[in-house]
């Protein structure tokens, strides 16, 4: 049983991101941590009301909007791990960006996107 909501919010880091984040610092090492796992992960991440998919889809939206690229790899390989999306959706997901976003950026984070798939799926697309 998870014990303080930094604890469920640990938890929910590591389902979020398929243990592929590092492990963060020990509780009272780091106040920003603390802060960011008790109310990001502990408290909106784990709110039952979206899903952890719907969450990364608005997430890739405001990622793409910013033309975020390591932080839109991380997001796409987190969906693609966890089986939220596949590398189809994550496509298709980009060209409808693309339209809101514009090209340029979203140019560049479909190189990302297709490195990502590459890693994970590399019978699929290449860039």
């Amino acid at each position: 049983m998870v014990g303080s909501l930094r604890d469920k919010g640990v938890e929910k880091l590591r389902a979020v991101y398929g243990g592929q984040l590092p492990t963060p610092p020990a509780e009272g090492e780091d106040e920003f941590y603390d802060y960011m796992l008790e109310t990001l992960f502990g408290q909106l991440w784990s709110d039952p009301a979206l899903s952890v998919r719907d969450r990364r889809l608005a997430l890739l939206g405001v990622i793409a909007a910013q033309g975020e690229e390591m932080t839109f790899k991380i997001q796409a390989r987190a969906a693609m791990l966890n089986g939220e999306l596949s590398a189809e959706q994550l496509e298709k997901l980009v060209l409808f960006l693309t339209q809101y976003v514009g090209y340029p950026k979203m140019a560049k984070l479909r190189m990302a996107l297709l490195e990502v798939i590459g890693e994970l799926d590399p019978q699929d697309k290449e860039p």
